[in-house]
């Protein structure tokens, strides 16, 4: 899905994440300094047997969706809903409160839907 050719080399270029997991809390909208409006979730995603060499049983993903479709789609979900989403990881840059430079890394989300509702 989406590979293509680097200019310089012969291997396929790909930046794609599909996830499928439990949303942490309900998702947050935000308001940027250059007034882009975003919403923030965490997607938890249980590690499957094979993959660990830790303690830890699961991975807690940063997601953001961009889009006012997708915005209105992720506001509607609830903590521990179980979400599929589909996107690329990107590195983020940004400034704290204090003027310092922050970045953090994240699945900016192409789409997204939920899977299952969470019993209430």
């Amino acid at each position: 899905m989406g590979a293509r050719k680097s200019s310089e080399e012969t291997l396929d270029v790909v930046n794609d994440v599909h996830l499928i997991g439990r949303l942490s809390a309900a998702a947050e909208s935000r308001t940027l300094p250059s007034e882009a409006v975003m919403c923030t979730f965490m997607v938890i995603v249980d590690r499957r047997d094979s993959d660990l060499r830790s303690k830890q049983r699961v991975d807690v993903l940063s997601c953001i969706a961009w889009t006012p479709r997708l915005r209105r789609q992720v506001m509607t979900w609830v903590e521990g809903d179980v979400v599929e989403v589909e996107g690329a990881l990107r590195k983020r840059f940004f400034r704290t409160s204090g003027g310092a430079t922050g970045s953090r890394v994240e699945v900016e989300v192409r789409s997204a839907r939920r899977v299952r509702r969470v019993a209430a």
